[in-house]
Formats: structure tokens, sequence, C-alpha cells
């Protein structure tokens, strides 16, 4: 396949900020081009969308159904390839099944589904088809991420005994839903968020590059969970412990009204033999702790990176970051695809490309913590 990938976008319309991320991402290394979207769940506010994506009308939808339906009745040469997914979650799980069974790939924000049960239903839809579905857990496409990865599956910190890992952000500090704002309006519905607040938002973000990074599956989970501003139905604040399966202990805290936090999700992790911390407000450097050595400072674009370097585009003291990181996990995703082509048993994470499977376990990650911190039990397992 020697040409661009035809993307399709649901959601991003006007007031959108996933979606042109999504688009950026996806288009940034000239592997994708975007050539059809259903924008909005309002005609109108669609064919605005697809004005300031300059796309002729024709290929300008009015409901995801309808893009679905005609883009399957064109030739081969000539319709999507795949579709984004970045609606609200409730919308998640129907237009993805529904892309995958008229045969075309998917890439979903997370997280993955609304409810758990939709995930498991999906998942069954991504064995069924045989197409590809990607979630973008965003972090785990910064190259230092991956650096530290690499770095603790090869012994650098010896055996992993602890997890820290924070995501605080403070612009839900007040009641910013009740003044119109689309995005906080939407993600402190549960009706549309689903029944996670901060711990869907953000907190599957924590879990997944806890597990991502230390290369151990969370087993159980000690949690606690608050809605601090009067009136909001879902949490807006999070902390808990963490088992996992290798013997390694945790701490995660996911809160959206730590005032005047914007996104510095961090990470450390402790072995025996030292210690590995990565921040976004940082996302350059990766800080090496050995346990009788002066600390390392890891600098991305570095010639001695190994699991970093085919994933930064400048070289180093030239920073990068987060549209970077969705980028690669696209340009990651789109090799996967044109792989499919050939072999339709490409399995994603050989690309290192989070899939159905961590989109299950984010869901299964919300559902846990919400049995534990209902319930009077210490722990909680996690399946």
């Amino acid at each position: 396949m020697s040409r661009k990938l035809r993307m399709g976008l649901i959601g991003g319309g006007p007031g959108s900020f996933i979606g042109r991320i999504h688009r950026i991402a996806a288009e940034l290394d000239g592997e994708a081009q975007l050539v059809c979207g259903a924008f909005s769940s309002t005609p109108e506010r669609s064919r605005e969308a697809g004005d300031m994506y300059h796309l002729p009308a024709s290929r300008v939808y009015a409901s995801y159904q309808q893009m679905i339906e005609a883009e399957s009745q064109l030739s081969p040469g000539e319709r999507m390839d795949f579709v984004a997914i970045v609606t609200p979650n409730h919308l998640h799980f129907d237009p993805a099944r529904r892309c995958l069974e008229n045969g075309f790939h998917v890439v979903v924000d997370k997280p993955m589904c609304f409810s758990l049960a939709e995930a498991q239903a999906l998942k069954e839809v991504v064995a069924k088809t045989g197409r590809l579905l990607a979630v973008t857990y965003t972090y785990s496409g910064y190259p230092l991420v991956k650096q530290a990865r690499v770095l603790v599956a090869s012994g650098h910190i010896g055996a992993v005994r602890k997890l820290y890992v924070e995501y605080p952000q403070g612009w839900l500090s007040g009641e910013v839903e009740r003044s119109g704002q689309k995005q906080a309006s939407w993600r402190t519905d549960p009706a549309r968020s689903g029944a996670g607040g901060a711990i869907g938002d953000i907190g599957t973000h924590a879990a997944q590059l806890a597990e991502y990074v230390s290369g151990q599956r969370i087993t159980g989970i000690s949690a606690s969970l608050h809605s601090f501003v009067p009136g909001r139905r879902l949490d807006d604040d999070s902390q808990m412990q963490l088992r996992f399966d290798q013997g390694a202990s945790g701490l995660l805290f996911a809160t959206q009204v730590a005032a005047g936090e914007e996104n510095n999700i961090r990470i450390r992790v402790y072995g025996d033999k030292g210690g590995i911390e990565w921040q976004q407000a940082d996302a350059n450097s990766l800080i090496l702790r050995p346990l009788d050595a002066p600390q390392q400072v890891w600098r991305a674009g570095c010639g001695y990176l190994d699991a970093a370097a085919g994933n930064t585009r400048t070289p180093p003291g030239h920073p990068e970051g987060y549209l970077e990181a969705f980028a690669n996990i696209y340009t990651a995703f789109f090799k996967a695809v044109r792989e499919h082509e050939h072999d339709p048993a490409v399995d994603l994470r050989r690309h290192d490309v989070p899939g159905v499977d961590e989109g299950l376990r984010g869901m299964a990650f919300i559902e846990t913590v919400l049995r534990s911190a209902n319930s009077d039990q210490k722990w909680t397992a996690f399946p």
C-alpha cells in the first residue's frame, strides 16, 4: 500500500479539543490524510467542521451511521481506510462496532467504552471481524516513557518494588460544568462519561502508564474517591493503593481539583538497584537513580537511546511533546494497518500500540476502583 491511508473522523466538531489533536497527530508524519467525517450530532455543526477541515461537502456526513453506510458503498480506491472516534464516552461502542463490522480499522480515544460490558462486547467484535482497534493511551507514546520501559525490563533498576504514579489537574476545581463549558459538561455527566469521573478521564491513563513502564499488572486496589465540588455527580478526586502481579506495591492518585495544576502526569518506579522517574512537564528528560552511582539524566533525541530513537523527530535540545506522542501511536498503528493487508493476524502489541486488551483493562480498572471505593474491605481484586 504505497499511498497515504485515508482517515475518517467521528466527533471532533466545533469546540472539540481532542478531535483536532487526533487529526494533527495522524497527519504529522505524512502517512494519513483526513478525507471524511461525521463531526457532530448536529448536521449544521458537522458541516461547519467540514469547512474548517476543507473537505468536500459530499464527504461530510450528518451522522456516523450515514457516514459508515456511505463510505462502505464507495470503491476501495476512494473509501476511508480507518476511523478515529473522538466522541464522548457513551458514543464510542456503537460507531466502533459498526466500523469494524463494515471492514474499517478503528482508533478510539480512551476510555475505550462507556462500560465494562461494552468493552467486553467490543473485544468480541474485534476478534470476529479481524480488524484492528487501537486505543490512544497517549503517554505510552512519549519516547522517554518507552525508554523507561526498556530500562526497567533490562534490569537497570533491579527487581521492581515500588511505583508512584500521579496525574494532577486543577481545571475542575470550580463548578465549571455549570458555565456551559463543553468539555466539563460531558465529562462530569454520568450519562455521557460513564460511572467514572476523574478515574475514567485521567486515572485510566495513570494505571496504564504504571503497567506499561513496570511490565507488571495490577492485581488489587484499595481506593478512595471524592467529589469535592458540591452537586458534582462523578468523582473529581481519587487516591489508591495498588498491588502488582510480581510483588510490587504502588500508589496512584488522579485528581481534577488540584487547583493551579495543569497536566503533569508523573511516574516513579523503584527497584532494589535504583529508581527511574519521568514527568510530562519535562518530557524530554528521564532520570535514572542507581543505588551506588550518581544520578543520570537521559535526554530525548540522543544517540545512546534505543527504544526512544525511532520515536523522535528532532535533534537533542529541540523539544517534542504531546502531539508527537500521539503521532507515535498513530504511526505505529499505520504500520500495523499496512502489514494487515498481507497478514491479517498482525498483533498490535508487536508494534507497541495499545489495543483492545488495554482498552478492556482500562474499563476493568474503572469498575474495580468503584467497587473498592464502595466496599468496606481493604482490598478489591482486579480481575
